[in-house]
C-alpha cells in the first residue's frame, strides 16, 4: 500500500498546488459558470478544477507507474487524454451533444479495440456465458457511455460528484490492490488524491467546479475500473478471499449513486412524456434539498447512501448476480419511493394555511 499512499500523496499535493492558479485565471479570463434558472449555485464560480485533477492524476500516474507497465496501460491514458480535452473544449466553447457523444465513443473505442477492455460474458446472468463479438462490442460501448454521462450528471452540487468519486475510487482501489493488481490500484488512488484536494476548493460554499472537464476524465475511469473489476473478479478462483459471486453487481454497488439517479431521471422524464435528454431538477439532489437540506447535507446523505451500498455488496458477497441484482434494484425503487412520499408529504404540510 506504501506505493499506492505516495501515489495519492503526490496527486493531492500537484493538484492543490494548480487548483488557486486555475481559480485566479478563470476569473481574470471570465471562465467561469454564471447562475442560471437550472443552476443552484448562486455567485460566479469558476467551472475548469477538472484540469487541475487531470494533471495531478496523469502526473503522478507517470512517477508512481513502473515504465516496464506503460506497453500495458498507454491506451488507456490515450482514452483518458481524448475525453480530458473534449471536456475541456466543452467547457470553454460548449459542443453540440452529438459531437460530444462522438468524442467518447471514439475514447471508448479506443479502449475496447487498443486495449481490449470488454466485457466478453453475462458472467452467468440469465444463464448466458460468453457473447458474441458484435455483441460485446456494444454492450461495451453502452456501459461505458452510461457510466461517464452518469457522473457527469451527478455533478450539480457543491462537493457532491467528488465525494461520490471518492468513495467508490477508494473502493476499487482497495480491492484491487488486496488481489495484487497494483496498476489499477495505482489508476485508483492517484485520482483520489487529486479529487481530494480538488474537494478542499469545492465544498460549499465553493471556489471551484470541476466542469466537463473533470467529470467525463473521472466517469470514464470509474467506467474503465467497473468493467476490469468485473472481468478480473469473475475471473478469480473459488477460493480467493476476496472474490464476490456477483461481479456485474458488485461492480455497480459501488457507482451506484450516478446510475440510479440516470435511471430515476430517465424514468420520470419518461412518465411526463418529456425526451430523456431534456434537462430539468430532478435529479436525486435536487430531490433531496427540496426536503430543506443543504448542499453539504445533500452530498452527506448521498455519501452515506453510496457507502451503504458497498457494505450491502460486501455482506452478501456470496449471492450470485442475479439475486444481487434484483436485491440492488428492489432496495432503490424503495429508496425512491421514500423520498419522493416526503417531499410530497412536505409540500403538502407547506400547503395548509396557517
Amino acid at each position: 500500500m506504501t506505493i499506492q499512499l505516495a501515489a495519492a500523496i503526490t496527486s493531492f499535493v500537484i493538484s492543490f498546488l494548480i487548483l488557486p492558479i486555475i481559480i485566479k485565471y478563470s476569473l481574470k479570463k471570465n471562465l467561469v459558470d454564471i447562475p442560471g434558472r437550472r443552476k443552484i449555485h448562486k455567485k460566479v464560480t469558476p467551472s475548469m478544477g477538472g484540469i487541475a485533477i487531470f494533471c495531478g492524476f496523469f502526473i503522478s500516474t507517470l512517477i508512481w507507474l513502473d515504465f516496464q507497465s506503460w506497453g500495458y496501460i498507454k491506451f488507456i491514458l490515450v482514452a483518458l487524454f481524448v475525453i480530458f480535452f473534449i471536456g475541456v473544449r466543452d467547457d470553454l466553447v460548449p459542443l453540440r451533444p452529438m459531437l460530444k457523444l462522438m468524442g467518447q465513443i471514439m475514447s471508448a473505442c479506443l479502449l475496447i479495440f487498443l486495449f481490449d477492455l470488454k466485457l466478453k460474458s453475462l458472467y452467468g446472468l440469465f444463464g448466458i456465458y460468453e457473447l458474441p463479438e458484435v455483441v460485446s462490442f456494444l454492450l461495451t460501448l453502452f456501459t461505458i457511455i452510461i457510466i461517464t454521462n452518469s457522473f457527469n450528471l451527478i455533478d450539480g452540487l457543491d462537493g457532491l460528484a467528488g465525494t461520490i468519486a471518492s468513495i467508490a475510487l477508494f473502493a476499487f482501489g482497495t480491492w484491487f490492490f488486496l488481489i495484487g493488481d497494483t496498476i489499477f490500484a495505482i489508476f485508483s488512488f492517484t485520482m483520489l488524491g487529486a479529487i481530494f484536494s480538488f474537494l478542499i476548493f469545492n465544498w460549499e460554499p465553493s471556489e471551484v467546479f470541476m466542469g466537463d472537464t473533470g467529470a467525463l476524465v473521472i466517469g470514464m475511469l470509474l467506467a474503465i475500473l467497473a468493467i476490469h473489476f468485473i472481468n478480473v473478479n469473475y475471473a478469480l478462483p473459488v477460493e480467493n478471499p476476496y472474490k464476490f459471486n456477483a461481479s456485474v453487481a458488485t461492480a455497480a454497488c459501488f457507482i451506484i449513486i450516478p446510475l440510479v439517479d440516470t435511471s430515476r431521471i430517465i424514468i420520470l422524464r419518461l412518465l411526463k412524456g418529456q425526451s430523456p435528454f431534456k434537462p430539468d431538477k430532478s435529479h436525486i439532489h435536487h430531490a433531496i434539498m427540496r426536503l430543506g437540506k443543504t448542499h453539504s447535507q445533500t452530498t452527506i446523505i448521498l455519501a452515506t447512501a453510496q457507502v451503504f451500498y458497498i457494505v450491502m455488496a460486501l455482506l452478501f458477497n456470496n449471492i450470485g448476480d442475479k439475486f444481487m441484482i434484483l436485491g440492488v434494484v428492489v432496495v432503490s425503487v424503495i429508496l425512491s419511493v421514500i423520498l419522493d412520499r416526503l417531499i410530497l408529504k412536505k409540500l403538502d404540510v407547506k400547503e395548509v394555511p396557517e
